[in-house]
């Protein structure tokens, strides 16, 4: 599990990829995303706060308040904004002072089963003698084993930070986000073409990443909307609702009646995003 890492872990990486140790044991800092993203712990290990910096975040906005889709191979990266606010004594400088966001499983850090650092040091400009505006990216590397299955979902959000007095803060539960399973939706209707009153068939399959072997599995027993849009005009309307089986597949039949477009429409849920099939065109005669 590449970043499942307990919070002193991960302070400690932030600490040396900033390049804010003491001088004395430079030569032992790896550098850039290496210290900073690959501090790694059992996947059991729970992650504890630590505060002995005066600092306080505040403001964390995850994606731009969008969930987080993550399929089964791509590595998807996002951007956290956040404020720090400081005394205005303290030297915030790339030598002195790093600070980093993360996302953590669960509303409390301590709590938390896995947690999503950045690979590098967030970007600060000074707002004030006692406020900087920081933004930072994380990167989800599913391929990597970076997520289980269990991990979809409510994840909170919060900040951390070091100084190369071996001062630091972390704190969670800032802020919320969803990460989801990447979900796919097919559809073929037929048969093409067809006479005006006999029976349309549309299947397809509901799908959803499996973050846990890398492949997509059907996802099962959900409510998947048939929708038909006639041709020449732009808007689905919803014919019936049908289920997915225990394998995803969908199937719905309905009357022909004019020339257009056939598709499955699924809302989605907390944990899997919402999609719509491409639409199918049908001949009606």
């Amino acid at each position: 599990m590449r970043i499942r890492a307990t919070v002193a872990a991960v302070v400690g990486a932030l600490a040396l990829s900033a390049s804010v140790v003491p001088a004395a044991h430079a030569t032992d800092a790896p550098s850039g995303a290496e210290a900073f993203g690959s501090a790694t712990a059992g996947p059991d290990s729970a992650p504890t706060t630590a505060s002995t910096l005066d600092v306080t975040f505040s403001d964390v906005k995850v994606n731009s308040g969008k969930n987080i889709v993550v399929g089964t191979t791509s590595v998807v990266s996002f951007p956290v904004t956040y404020t720090v606010t400081h005394p205005a004594s303290m030297d915030t400088g790339s030598d002195n002072f790093a600070t980093g966001p993360l996302i953590h499983h669960g509303s409390s850090l301590d709590d938390s089963d896995n947690v999503l650092i950045s690979d590098d040091p967030a970007t600060c400009t000074a707002a004030s003698s006692t406020m900087l505006n920081c933004k930072g990216v994380i990167y989800v590397r599913p391929a990597d084993g970076d997520l289980f299955n269990s991990d979809a979902g409510t994840w909170g959000a919060g900040a951390l930070a070091v100084t190369s007095d071996g001062d630091e803060k972390v704190q969670g539960g800032l802020g919320s986000t969803k990460v989801q399973r990447y979900s796919k939706l097919t559809v073929n209707a037929g048969p093409e073409p067809v006479y005006k009153g006999r029976t349309i068939t549309s299947t397809g399959k509901l799908s959803r990443a499996n973050w846990e072997d890398n492949a997509y599995h059907g996802y099962t027993n959900q409510p998947v909307k048939l929708q038909f849009r006639k041709a020449g005009t732009s808007t689905y309307t919803t014919v019936k609702t049908v289920y997915s089986d225990q394998y995803g597949n969908v199937k719905a039949t309905a009357t022909a009646a004019y020339d257009g477009y056939w598709r499955f429409s699924f809302a989605g849920t907390s944990t899997t995003p919402a999609v719509n099939a491409t639409g199918d065109y049908v001949d009606v005669q």
